[in-house]
């Protein structure tokens, strides 16, 4: 990052202190995640350093695109529920606080539909070289934006099924769906994930997979990945599956 590109941070209540400890998994009974109106501590304090660093990041990956979507400002969990509030940021000013050790201030929730097939593969996908986090292995996911708020709210589950049919082309609509939310945190970053059973083999989920590709004219996604173990170094992970491969395959 360019000298010009110095990030402002500010301590706030560390509401995830009172949080499970790093990469537990605990259960989420309810999701209450308001979008306030105005501007993000983070991005305000950070307006040219986010533009900045944005120049050097799109010089090295010309095709990331400076869209909008939500950083959370207070993020709590106390009886299960999740609550918390969020502003719209551009992704540019998301860029600029994942690349902190600790930026201070703000969250980020990532949700993961954890897509299992009848044969017991874990269904993931490697990120493309021309997206923002190129050759890494994670369930498919986006940040939450505009199309995942409801009369004010996030919604996370339509989040996860939105982003595994734009990456993959897989309906969820006739998986067996876990009824129990559940999530975990690292840091700022906290991940939402619920389980998806498929009546399909890895290898027939990789047909569809495949031939979504094809047509795909985004093509964010450079290959789908069946996941048999929870073997860190079987591909080049994002580090917040690393919970929930525990999760999915203990001992």
């Amino acid at each position: 990052m360019s000298q010009s590109a110095k990030v402002i941070t500010t301590s706030l209540v560390e509401d995830h202190l009172n949080w499970p400890p790093e990469g537990q998994v605990f259960e989420v009974g309810e999701v209450q995640l308001a979008v306030r109106a105005g501007e993000h501590p983070f991005h305000l304090a950070n307006v040219e350093a986010a533009k900045a660093h944005w120049v050097e990041a799109v010089a090295a990956t010309p095709a990331l695109f400076d869209g909008e979507m939500v950083l959370f400002n207070r993020l709590s969990l106390a009886g299960g529920q999740v609550m918390g509030d969020c502003y719209k940021i551009p992704f540019s000013t998301f860029l600029l606080w994942r690349k902190q050790a600790d930026p201070g201030l703000g969250y980020h929730i990532m949700c993961f539909a954890v897509i299992m097939s009848s044969d017991g593969a874990l269904i993931a996908v490697e990120m493309g070289a021309h997206t923002a986090n190129p050759g890494m292995v994670y369930c498919a996911a986006g940040s939450l934006d505009n199309s995942d708020i409801v009369d004010g709210f996030v919604d996370v589950d339509a989040n996860m099924r939105r982003e595994v049919m734009e990456e993959t082309g897989l309906s969820l609509e006739s998986a067996k769906v876990d009824p129990q939310l559940r999530g975990y945190r690292r840091g700022r970053k906290v991940t939402l994930f619920r389980s998806f059973h498929l009546d399909m083999t890895a290898d027939e989920i990789f047909q569809h997979i495949e031939m979504h590709m094809v047509a795909d004219h985004e093509k964010e996604i450079a290959r789908p990945v069946a996941i048999w173990s929870a073997d860190r170094s079987a591909y080049r992970f994002n580090a917040a599956m690393y919970p929930l491969l525990d999760w999915v395959f203990p001992g």
